[in-house]
């Protein structure tokens, strides 16, 4: 061990000017993959741009489809506009269907810690979505029978395709990345999470024993992954629930008590 240290300094002060060229190739390898990531970057938004224009279209033909359908089998002008009312009435389907496929991960406690992305506003691609959603909420009309412009419909139409696709890229790369982003001790607290939150929400559980156990579940996510208030809502009913049929309680015997409501900080409120 000796004879290498010696043998190194012995090469460092011979050839010590080769760390010029070293650093040199060294600052070109790292701009080199900047730009590369740069480039991976645009590739991915341009993707996203292109998918959006397919789902766009492919809205707008359903709904000349759809009303082609209620005219019947006669001559159809596939030139002539498409009446407003359906194509709004289309998208507000598919503007409903998305946001139920979102809140199926941001009230379910047990798929936000199996793919904590879809909660994480720093996720690129859930930051987008999060941005197209309220866009396409934000032009949204009234109702589907208000009256509303072709400008209005054009717009609605446009983010609503852009919302449909930012969802399917941000569930692909959550679903792709499940824990990855957490480190190894945070990993360990979200699978012991999802251990304790089967007992909190098992029927064949004491009261006391889910009671623990969803208290022990917000203390593991805490500062981890934040639950919205609704999901907090819908968690607490599930742990509360009868474990029987309900029955009347008795005077000597109180209720089972809920859960207690726990208030945790924002994971970037601590940072």
């Amino acid at each position: 061990m000796d004879e290498f240290i010696q043998g190194f300094w012995n090469f460092a002060q011979h050839y010590w000017w080769l760390i010029f060229p070293i650093m040199g190739m060294a600052g070109g390898a790292a701009k080199a993959w900047e730009c590369s990531s740069k480039r991976r970057h645009e590739r991915r938004l341009e993707t996203l741009r292109m998918k959006a224009q397919l789902k766009t279209a492919e809205i707008e033909a359903r709904a000349l489809t759809q009303q082609a359908r209620r005219r019947g089998p006669s001559v159809v002008d596939t030139t002539a506009s498409v009446a407003p009312n359906d194509l709004v009435a289309r998208l507000f389907s598919e503007h409903d269907e998305i946001t139920a496929r979102w809140l199926d991960y941001e009230l379910d406690v047990a798929k936000l810690i199996a793919f904590p992305a879809m909660s994480d506003g720093r996720q690129p691609l859930t930051a987008a979505f999060l941005r197209a959603k309220k866009t396409a909420d934000a032009l949204r009309p009234a109702s589907a029978d208000a009256k509303v412009s072709e400008q209005q419909v054009t717009e609605y139409l446009q983010a609503v395709g852009d919302y449909a696709v930012a969802f399917e890229i941000a569930e692909k790369d959550a679903r792709r990345l499940r824990d990855s982003t957490f480190t190894e001790p945070e990993r360990k607290r979200l699978d012991r999470a999802q251990q304790l939150l089967k007992v909190a929400v098992d029927e064949s559980a004491t009261q006391a024993e889910r009671n623990v156990a969803y208290k022990r579940v917000r203390e593991e996510l805490d500062g981890l992954i934040l639950l919205s208030d609704d999901a907090v809502t819908v968690l607490e009913k599930q742990v509360a629930r009868e474990i029987s049929a309900p029955a009347a309680p008795s005077v000597s015997e109180p209720a089972a008590p809920e859960p207690e409501r726990i208030r945790l900080p924002r994971r970037d409120e601590q940072s």
